[in-house]
């Protein structure tokens, strides 16, 4: 394998979810810059956005006149345990209105209020109803939106996987990537890069993300020098199937909740009582990820060992109004008629908190390199509030591809030195030649995948902790060998690159977990239960070293 062809660009977005394309179309709008996205996958099928169900945060106080800003602004920081950067949810809550009258303006439909309104809807630990929607399928109308302005706009696709970060100095000067078909290996030189990656919850082996969301975001800045925020914080959604076994960790939206679903018991008890008597089942969702897991481990699970999610209270036709795709799911994926039956779920790796530390502008702490979505850190604190995650995307893609279109008008493209591109070659083409005592990637994967679900999960310690490490550093050692080295779609060697990222991603998730000797939001030790006024401060990891800095407060 050699280098296949160099392309150059303006401003190159990495990833083509919700966050990418957003910033795709905004800095195209620029009639003298070239915009060019690439992604592992097409345009709307990348990234989880397309899985965010339950709905759009934002203050528009169409159903609940006494919503605000401020009170959106106060519900993002509490439910973030106080260690959210302030200036970024004040940034998040007063420009979410403006971005989905602007979805709207361009075709997404949402359902409306009798006035003819966006309807909102309540959701876990909001002070009122904020949450716009689209039944139970919010995100998947968003990205058809996005998708058809994408067709018609002016920037370039490129199918292929982002491999690493070509620098000049500390400023960024575009990527080398890998594209499977065909299995080439190319360069695109650009002014600025912007990271819109998504999560890496395909660290553990029971997740809502799609198989995408192998962290190579936060992988590639890491590598590159980038800091990283917050990457202690990983969100377990209350509510994945358990069964079958196929369908194990899909997310079962939280609008079954906001619609008036229950969590019981195998003894039928609504065990919410004992856990959040004042919100129920509508608690952050790190509160009511531990209840069930508290449930699950007393023993009062269901058959497939998870709890009951019951719609029984609720009329057939109002679920087939509200929640028409959880009907369909648990209907073909397992069998289970939700308007006659019980749901049973548990909770699932769902969302990466943390992520590159970037700026209001969006910039990351290397010059040129700019990052929106969930890559990024900072924003949502030590738990996410349900429907903040749609209006992070399109927020602070519209401002990363606003700012970096801003910096390649003043950029010149930079050099490349001729050793990175090697030493990345060698990365890419390594497990081809890997001799007969290296591990296939698959294996390699699997076995994280299990480390972290049984290690690093919803209940943390010490001793976990550091049995986690160390066989996360057993595996980095393993040299990953390619069997099946088919060159018209070379999948195993693109699953090499993913596999590289994902122990890097977990092994800085369980560096933050045991730097941080307490318990906040969706981070919970049992060897440091409470939640410590001297520990409101974040933690930054980076090659160098990892350290502690203040919260950002306004």
């Amino acid at each position: 394998m050699t280098l296949d062809d160099i392309i150059s660009t303006d401003v190159l977005v990495v990833g083509a979810g919700g966050a990418g394309i957003r910033a795709a179309l905004e800095a195209s709008k620029y009639a003298e810059i070239d915009v060019t996205l690439i992604a592992k996958t097409l345009p709307g099928k990348s990234g989880c956005t397309v899985m965010a169900e339950g709905g759009y945060n934002a203050a528009l106080c169409n159903v609940d006149s006494a919503d605000s800003i401020e009170s959106h602004f106060q519900d993002t920081v509490s439910g973030g345990s106080y260690v959210n950067n302030e200036r970024l949810v004040r940034i998040l809550v007063e420009n979410a209105p403006a971005r989905i009258l602007e979805l709207e303006n361009n075709g997404a439909l949402f359902y409306r209020t009798s006035e003819g309104k966006i309807d909102q809807r309540a959701f876990g630990r909001q002070s009122y109803k904020r949450t716009c929607y689209s039944g139970d399928r919010t995100g998947g109308e968003i990205m058809v939106t996005l998708v058809d302005l994408l067709r018609s706009s002016n920037v370039r696709f490129i199918r292929g996987a982002a491999v690493d970060l070509l620098l000049d100095g500390n400023k960024v000067t575009g990527v080398a990537a890998f594209n499977p078909e065909g299995a080439k290996f190319f360069l695109i030189r650009s002014k600025t890069v912007i990271l819109a990656t998504g999560g890496g919850c395909r660290i553990y082996k029971v997740t809502t993300n799609s198989f995408q969301g192998t962290g190579d975001g936060y992988a590639i800045g890491y590598r590159a020098g980038a800091e990283l925020i917050g990457m202690e914080f990983i969100q377990f959604h209350p509510t994945g199937m358990v069964f079958p076994d196929s369908a194990k960790g899909i997310l079962v939206t939280e609008a079954v909740r906001a619609e008036g679903g229950i969590l019981l018991n195998n003894l039928g008890e609504r065990f919410m009582e004992k856990y959040a008597p004042d919100r129920m089942e509508l608690a952050g969702r790190d509160v009511v990820a531990r209840a069930i897991y508290r449930e699950i481990r007393a023993g009062r699970h269901t058959p497939h060992n998870g709890v009951y999610l019951s719609l029984q209270n609720l009329s057939p036709d109002f679920i087939e109004e509200r929640l028409p795709q959880t009907l369909e799911q648990f209907r073909d994926l397992s069998g289970v008629d939700i308007t006659k039956e019980q749901m049973e779920v548990s909770p699932t790796a769902h969302h990466v908190m943390g992520g590159l530390h970037i700026s209001e502008k969006t910039e990351t702490t290397i010059k040129g390199l700019f990052a929106a979505g969930e890559v990024t850190g900072g924003i949502h604190g030590a738990n996410r509030l349900g429907g903040n995650s749609l209006a992070d995307l399109q927020v602070f893609g519209y401002i990363a591809g606003h700012n970096a279109a801003q910096y390649s008008l003043e950029s010149s493209l930079g050099k490349i030195p001729d050793e990175q591109i090697t030493q990345i070659h060698k990365v890419v083409i390594s497990p081809l030649q890997s001799k007969q005592d290296g591990m296939r990637p698959s294996q390699i994967r699997h076995n994280l995948e299990e480390l972290m679900w049984t290690k690093v999960g919803i209940l943390r310690n010490k001793k976990n902790l550091t049995q986690a490490l160390e066989n996360i550093q057993r595996l980095k050692s393993i040299p990953m060998k390619i069997v099946n080295q088919n060159t018209t779609y070379a999948y195993e060697q693109l699953e090499a690159l993913q596999v590289r990222n994902m122990l890097i991603v977990a092994e800085i998730v369980v560096k933050a977990a045991l730097f941080r000797e307490e318990s906040r939001g969706a981070h919970f030790r049992e060897d440091f239960p409470e939640t410590l006024p001297s520990w409101r401060k974040n933690i930054i990891i980076s090659k160098e070293n990892i350290h502690t800095v203040p919260v950002v407060v306004l």
